[in-house]
């Protein structure tokens, strides 16, 4: 067995990842850490609890994670926080965990000379002209646009200083806006979802011209598989879906259409602080190297599939989502959200 410590595993994309290893790869032992802050829930993992070993932990606490690194051959570190609407009202502890954190992890993997894979967002790139036809490369320069992108900006340069300066054994992902089950209602597809699941209009911000390459999590976390597996030390690798055409507008839609609703209902709001344009990845370089292939892309049975997938987990999970909307959709009617 190869022991595999999950940081972040309570949380959305770090819980769909452990239940895939689970379920896809049993030659891992998994043990996951996660703060459980709000965006982590530990009954995401209920149904590999007997399968898994948990421990609820803080990253930036230097014993505990030498003491998990040493008994670990393998970290994936999830564990971030994420949300840029947070990272604007308070961008400490966005500081805290994703730069503290990591480097807590960082020193902790080259006292034992472990494998770490570190994963990271389109957003470090900052954003492009929605007129723009380029995407982001594994060579494109950082420009983050927010506490939470520069932070994780910071955490990618932890990284690639300790391979360069101590030979630390990682690699690096930067992944697209994700979309799927367990993933916080305060988030954008599972507020619509969940919006018209309680007989709310769903909100779309500004003109909804705002395009992000949209992934289903499993695509994702199968990615990250084939890099554990296939991928050469040292690198970076992007994941994208391609689904870097279709807008903010046309996924509310899309939503509202296969929830049986007229494709405009919805409303709209104020846009976001700084709110990013277009995002678009080119992930050539993990498919032609490591044979890379999302499952969900936006043809006639791509991300129409995912979302009808993540409509039914949201729809048959109610008591998962349900006591947490009132408070959520309090705080965006503050913000004129």
């Amino acid at each position: 067995m190869t022991n595999l410590l999950v940081t972040g595993g309570a949380g959305f994309i770090g819980s769909n990842f452990v239940q895939y290893t689970v379920k896809h790869k049993p030659e891992y032992h998994v043990t996951v850490i996660d703060k459980l802050t709000y965006a982590g829930n530990r009954a995401n993992l209920e149904s590999v609890n007997d399968r898994i070993e948990f421990i609820e932990g803080d990253i930036c606490n230097a014993e505990l994670m030498d003491r998990l690194v040493a008994k670990n051959d393998i970290i994936v570190h999830f564990a971030a926080e994420s949300h840029n609407d947070n990272s604007l009202r308070n961008p400490w502890p966005f500081v805290e965990t994703n730069i503290v954190g990591t480097y807590t992890i960082l020193e902790a993997v080259r006292k034992y000379d472990k494998r770490l894979h570190h994963i990271s967002t389109d957003e470090v790139f900052g954003d492009l002209e929605l007129d723009d036809p380029n995407r982001f490369t594994e060579s494109t320069p950082y420009n983050p646009s927010s506490p939470y992108s520069s932070t994780k900006a910071s955490s990618d340069m932890l990284v690639r200083a300790w391979m360069r300066s101590f030979g630390v054994k990682a690699t690096i992902s930067n992944c697209s806006n994700n979309y799927g089950p367990y993933q916080h209602i305060e988030k954008f597809i599972p507020r619509q979802i969940t919006n018209i699941l309680s007989g709310i209009k769903p909100k779309l911000y500004g003109t909804g011209e705002q395009v992000r390459d949209w992934i289903h999590v499993d695509d994702h976390n199968a990615a990250v598989h084939i890099i554990l597996e296939k991928g050469t030390l040292g690198e970076t690798y992007i994941i994208g879906a391609d689904n870097d055409h279709v807008n903010n507008k046309m996924v509310i839609e899309q939503i509202c259409e296969l929830m049986g609703k007229g494709k405009d209902w919805y409303e709209h709001v104020n846009d976001r602080p700084g709110h990013d344009q277009r995002y678009a990845m080119d992930s050539s370089k993990l498919r032609r190297e490591l044979g890379w292939q999302p499952r969900y892309t936006d043809n006639q049975t791509g991300m129409h599939d995912g979302l009808l997938q993540t409509i039914d987990w949201y729809r048959t999970h109610e008591d998962w989502w349900r006591p947490q909307k009132e408070a959520v959709e309090a705080a965006y009617a503050k913000q004129g959200q």
